[in-house]
């Protein structure tokens, strides 16, 4: 009975790294589809969409017939509410990929700024090391490791402080449209997303693997909140 119980639980794992395999290639098909233009992959990627959502409804539904079939407790039951926990994280994923997609057929891009476009590459290449590892420290439910990729999510945070800094002295230079501008920012701040649903995935292996529940990035978490609060703030006065 146990070895059909592990057999059930590692093909619930074992989808879950697919679903995460295929995000990954949605991030790269996403971002080089709005670097080079390219209008049909970025169709490619939204059309793809599809399959992610409809991988993740899949592995719910399984989940939930894992549950009510072997009704799991105490560790095993923790190991599956993860499994749908961070599936919903990788469907953002996705979903931020199809918003990078929508942006490169709807915007105007008559001008490229390489430094930026040279930036958006590397957050790229940043990301899909992050979930790579990310996955790698689900499957082997390393706390330690969780967390390290946790710490990663800053390289990402420099990297889109960094292309904002770059947009924006740009636009008020007169060397880029707003319209541009707005594009790159745009996916700019997808990116930065999806970052943080990467590090949810991580805080959902240290629960998986020590049954506390972490914010593993809390001080940034606070930082974006005040920043939302002081944001709303000064549009109530403008208004």
């Amino acid at each position: 009975m146990r070895e059909l119980f592990s057999k059930e639980l590692n093909q619930l794992h074992d989808q879950f790294m697919q679903m995460g395999i295929n995000t990954s290639k949605q991030i790269y098909q996403a971002t080089r589809a709005f670097t080079l233009h390219d209008n049909k992959l970025a169709k490619e990627v939204i059309e793809n969409d599809q399959n992610t959502n409809g991988e993740e409804i899949r592995l719910e539904k399984e989940a939930f017939d894992f549950i009510a079939l072997q009704q799991p407790v105490a560790t095993d039951l923790r190991i599956i509410m993860v499994i749908l926990k961070a599936s919903s994280d990788l469907e953002r994923i996705g979903d931020h990929a199809v918003s990078i997609a929508e942006e490169t057929i709807r915007g105007e891009m008559d001008q490229r700024l390489p430094i930026v476009e040279k930036n958006i590459a590397d957050m790229t290449a940043q990301i899909r090391t992050m979930l790579e590892q990310g996955l790698d420290s689900y499957i082997r439910n390393d706390e330690n490791d969780a967390r390290a990729v946790a710490k990663e999510d800053l390289i990402v945070d420099r990297q889109y402080d960094l292309t904002r800094s770059l947009v924006t002295n740009s636009i008020q230079m007169g060397s880029m449209t707003a319209n541009m501008g707005s594009s790159y920012l745009m996916v700019d701040r997808m990116l930065e997303r999806i970052g943080d649903h990467i590090v949810n995935l991580a805080e959902w292996t240290v629960y998986s693997s020590s049954g506390k529940m972490v914010e593993l990035n809390e001080g940034k978490r606070n930082s974006e909140v005040l920043a939302k609060l002081a944001e709303d703030e000064q549009e109530k006065n403008n208004g």
